[in-house]
């Protein structure tokens, strides 16, 4: 993609005479003034409580003075946003130039039911937005395919999906669903082209190369087979919650109901056993879930539940070969292990065999023949023990795998085959790019399969983990607790206050963020910058307490701790005030929102990515994506008035205050499901009208995009140069560190 093509080109619509004033008022002037959204009355009264709220109207998303009013928001931020172009072609040439373009995964072994083994394996070439993906036979598992080999050049390889041609033509494309039958003779796929994460689901013949008529319409994300002809799927309600199974036999009519949830609180995903011998159906809410097996090949029988759902206790159930694992909150919050006779239908058959421990998150298990290999997090970080088993099948003393690196990230791969002596970790931390790791179960001995490149900088040269310095800080909360924060800078960056910092923060639904390696972070680093990881309370990073401590009543912690983080940083030396920036996305940009509310002065510069920012009105409609299943996580201001002036006295749309705002960039997505364009469009209107923001305050929609925003890998580097840009343009570090990067880069 050159570089010539940055910043995205945005046509001047047809319609909309709003737009058409903004760039006349542009040529003629030179200056710009940013759209003003129609004022309309619209009455609120819930609890006994009465609002007005004018930027109602925007909740339909097809009305087409919203989209006007989109369009112009866009036109204004190309204008405003112009002399960033060069810092973002820049940027852009940054994360062109250090990623490998055309590129391998390292290939997964499977053994399908026939006997036969397969490499599996996604490719990207130089030019291409998408993944292709390719098998190859395999004969010995000590021979894998060179991770690093060319196109063409790998014997025997079959090309099973190429997404660049299913995409041609379309403005968005993703893959919800790829899973190859269990005798390999057959691919089921599923593709969203608009952004809405409602997925059409297509067969492939992998013998003929040859689509089958079957399509299966409207579904979501996932799938699993259910045996070698018949595949299990899941249909969304008007609520937009998976709420039924399916499942579709190949060539035939009428798809058989497996399942149906109708609590609107509960959430339900589908998947396979290790073994394909079951189907695993779970069931969850915010706080309790429940899981059901169905035998693969059953055709008439219905799913049996393991145990049946009780307020409050959430399990998992890994199926093994004899036995089934079960992760478990019943009397341990921070979850125990037990296991039960694949017969299993109650609670009363779970045999303990860890009871728990506070601050030792366990987070799942995954089994195999030869050990069972157990993910967890203490002190913020992930961590993998694996314990051998004994003569008897039994789990014995484990031992955890180590890492010589204070913050890291790792992730337990596993394998298709639970009759395998090895599995896969992938590793990586803020200065080491990401790994993939085989780790032996028999001997413990670990090799680097492949190691993610980064090629050498035009200016700067060979990446060297040397040059920069990752470490853990500790920020203190108004109520004295300690909030970890995660940060990287190079090593010659002054800690003196005159660099840049741009701090990210999230928390909520118990997700926790890794202190993970990006390329398109050292763009950022390599001119003076700070990076910086606020691990606010209602994430997961120090086990369910830090989750419980930052929702429903106690959600406000998520706000002052993520204060607390950005005036920690500050008084440590990392950046000052006017060096600051703040991001999130999301449940992070309702953080975000609220951190600005409550302390607007800490911050330069934030930028919102599709930001969660008009809570209240959004939980308060039970038709909307996903309120009902909210409820449990923020609350139910429906009926419960308590829950409702809580988030009113939280909600950022709602709580403006006539002060001076840092610069905020906010990104959208038209198609975003989770969190509807209205929410950002309302709260930059309000912010326009209530505060007086012109220049400091940018809005860009994407219109052809959800959640996620644009998809293909160009379009996103594009999208990140242009943020990136943004954030260093409102937040320059002092001038000896800004020469000090320039002459760098």
């Amino acid at each position: 993609m050159p570089a010539s093509s940055l910043p995205r080109s945005r046509a001047v619509p047809k319609s909309g005479p709003q737009i058409a004033a903004i760039l006349f008022h542009v040529m003629h002037t030179g200056s710009v003034q940013p759209p003003a959204a129609p004022r309309r009355p619209s009455r609120r009264e819930v609890h006994g409580d009465v609002v007005d709220d004018p930027y109602a109207w925007m909740r339909d998303k097809s009305d087409p003075e919203l989209i006007a009013y989109l369009e112009a928001e866009n036109a204004y931020t190309d204008a405003v946003t112009a002399d960033q172009a060069d810092l973002a072609r820049a940027i852009y040439d940054d994360i062109d130039a250090r990623t490998q373009q055309t590129d391998l995964s390292v290939p997964d072994f499977v053994r399908h039911s026939d006997g036969r083994c397969y490499w599996y394996y996604a490719r990207t070439e130089k030019g291409l937005d998408y993944a292709s993906f390719h098998r190859v036979p395999a004969t010995d598992r000590d021979q894998l395919p060179d991770p690093n080999a060319q196109p063409g050049s790998i014997a025997g390889e079959e090309l099973l999906l190429d997404a660049n041609l299913l995409a041609a033509g379309q403005d968005f494309f993703a893959l919800g669903a790829f899973e190859v039958s269990p005798d390999g003779n057959l691919l089921a796929y599923a593709v969203d082209t608009t952004g809405d994460e409602r997925y059409s689901c297509h067969f492939l013949d992998l013998r003929t190369s040859q689509p089958l008529p079957d399509v299966l319409p409207e579904i979501a994300a996932g799938g699993c087979w259910a045996g070698d002809d018949a595949f299990c799927y899941l249909t969304m309600d008007a609520a937009w919650r998976p709420d039924t199974v399916h499942r579709h036999l190949l060539g035939e009519d009428g798809d058989t109901v497996v399942f149906h949830e109708p609590d609107e609180r509960f959430w339900l995903g589908v998947g396979e056993s290790r073994d394909r011998r079951w189907v695993l159906i779970s069931a969850g809410s915010k706080t309790s879930s429940e899981t059901l097996l169905l035998a693969a090949g059953d055709r008439t029988g219905g799913p049996r539940v393991v145990t049946r759902r009780r307020p409050g206790i959430e399990y998992d159930v890994e199926v093994a070969s004899d036995r089934l694992y079960i992760v478990h909150n019943d009397q341990a919050d921070d979850f125990a292990l037990a296991q039960a006779p694949l017969d299993a239908s109650s609670a009363a058959d779970w045999q303990p065999l860890w009871p728990g421990k506070p601050g030792i998150r366990l987070l799942g298990v995954s089994a195999y023949d030869q050990a069972l290999v157990v993910s967890l997090r203490r002190d913020g970080l992930a961590r993998v023990v694996v314990h051998p088993l004994t003569d008897s099948g039994d789990p014995g003393p484990g031992h955890e795998i180590d890492f010589g690196e204070p913050l890291f990230h790792v992730d337990a791969d596993g394998s298709e085959d639970a009759d395998t002596d090895r599995i896969r970790l992938s590793y990586q931390s803020m200065v080491t790019p990401e790994q993939v790791l085989e780790y032996r179960l028999d001997t413990g001995e670990r090799r680097v399969l492949k190691q993610r490149p980064v090629l050498d900088h035009p200016v700067l040269g060979p990446y060297r983990p040397e040059d920069y310095v990752q470490r853990r800080e500790w920020a203190t909360a108004a109520d004295g607790t300690r909030i970890p924060i995660s940060l990287i800078h190079r090593a010659d960056t002054p800690l003196d206050g005159s660099a840049g910092c741009v701090l990210y923060g999230y928390g909520a639904y118990e997700i926790s963020i890794a202190p993970t390696f990006s390329i398109a972070r050292l763009s950022l680093l390599d001119r003076g910058y700070v990076y910086a990881i606020a691990h606010v309370r209602g994430g997961g990073e120090l086990g369910r307490a830090w989750y419980y401590d930052g929702r429903l009543e106690a959600k406000e912690h998520s706000f002052t701790d993520f204060v607390a983080c950005a005036r920690h940083l500050v008084s440590a030396g990392y950046t000052c005030p006017d060096r600051l920036a703040a991001e999130g996305g999301s449940a992070g940009g309702l953080l975000l929102g609220a951190a600005l509310n409550l302390a607007p002065e800490v911050f330069a510069a934030a930028h919102a990515a599709v930001p969660f920012v008009d809570a209240l009105n959004t939980i308060l409609d039970p038709e909307l994506p996903l309120t009902v299943v909210e409820w449990e996580e923020w609350g139910d201001p429906v009926h419960d008035a308590a829950a409702y002036h809580r988030m009113k006295g939280y909600t950022p749309y709602e709580n403006l205050r006539p002060v001076r705002y840092p610069a905020i960039l906010v990104t959208t997505s038209l198609n975003d499901t989770r969190v509807e364009v209205t929410e950002p469009a309302k709260w930059v209107a309000r912010l326009r009208y209530d505060t007086g923001a012109t220049a400091n305050l940018a809005l860009r929609t994407e219109l052809v995009a959800g959640h996620g925003g644009a998809s293909g890998r160009y379009a996103g580097w594009r999208d990140t140069a242009f943020e990136l840009a943004w954030l260093i343009w409102n937040t320059p570090p002092s001038g000896d560190v800004a020469e000090t990067a320039l002459s760098r880069t």
